[in-house]
């Protein structure tokens, strides 16, 4: 499909390829139960993730640190937007000891943007991948980081704690940034996959297809995120989570993907999860390497 500016009024039919089970199970009904006792936030609801049964079903989850209410208003994102509630201090040790209760080899850590704080939130990250480690040693960390709005003090916390991987998304095309991710910075945001990976950082990012953008445009976001080493790529199908949020565009073959998939790791990447229902922690596990 040709590309387009205008986001705003197109409604187009779902495929049969993007069709999800229902989640079930009892490891799907055990993490339920665990993350309601806990009280945790997790992107796999608040960011009404396709992969969430499948995930949940295998023992695992992405949490949500920060709280659930982000201080950014982007127009691909189904987390609440508005005035966040005081950070809550026992939060990294609540993380930590699900964690330790699920059993979790890999765990997944996000977060809200929380651009009121002065710190944007980093010092609770920081204390998060600590109480998982002092809990869970044999655990290993990807942390799936905001851009701290170009705060390079705060990323540097980040750095010194050392995930065993960090990521931090692209999410669009440049020319699409500013529709998609109101608040962000394209360049920003290369600016902090460089600086992560200077600061010794196996780093990783992903890019939602489907909102208008061309194929040119799609390579040439891949070639950005290498030029900056980035060393793991995620590209998936933007879905719209609620009407309020911009429309799809168009619905990606599979066959487009595995293209997108073969040129990424040509390209350098070590590894390329390319895919419709491809999302940031999907097959997080795998993307460890010596």
């Amino acid at each position: 499909m040709e590309s387009t500016n205008d986001l705003s009024t197109i409604r187009i039919k779902k495929p049969k390829w993007l069709r999800v089970k229902l989640p079930t199970g009892e490891n799907y009904r055990n993490v339920r139960n665990l993350v309601d006792q806990h009280k945790l936030h997790t992107i796999c609801e608040s960011g009404s993730c396709p992969n969430m049964g499948e995930c949940w079903g295998e023992g695992t989850a992405t949490f949500m640190i920060l709280g659930n209410i982000c201080t950014r208003s982007c127009g691909f994102c189904a987390v609440q937007t508005g005035k966040p509630e005081e950070v809550d201090e026992f939060e990294p040790g609540r993380v930590a000891n699900s964690v330790k209760i699920m059993g979790v080899k890999h765990a997944v850590v996000t977060s809200v943007d929380r651009d009121d704080l002065k710190d944007g939130g980093s010092e609770i990250w920081a204390q998060t991948v600590r109480a998982i480690r002092q809990q869970s040693p044999g655990t290993t960390l990807e942390t799936l980081i905001p851009d701290f709005a170009g705060k390079w003090e705060n990323l540097e916390v980040i750095i010194q704690v050392a995930p065993e991987i960090v990521s931090h998304n692209l999410e669009t095309v440049r020319r699409l940034t500013k529709q998609v991710r109101i608040q962000a910075k394209y360049d920003r945001s290369l600016e902090v996959l460089f600086r992560l990976k200077k600061g010794g950082m196996r780093t990783k990012s992903g890019v939602m297809l489907g909102l208008g953008e061309s194929v040119d445009e799609v390579i040439e976001t891949m070639q950005d995120l290498r030029a900056v080493g980035v060393d793991i790529l995620t590209l998936g199908q933007y879905l719209q989570p609620t009407p309020k949020h911009l429309p799809v565009v168009e619905f990606i073959e599979p066959s487009q993907f595995e293209k997108y998939r073969v040129l990424g790791l040509e390209m350098g990447f070590r590894f390329v999860e390319s895919g419709p229902l491809v999302r940031s922690s999907y097959h997080a596990e795998k993307h460890l390497f010596d």
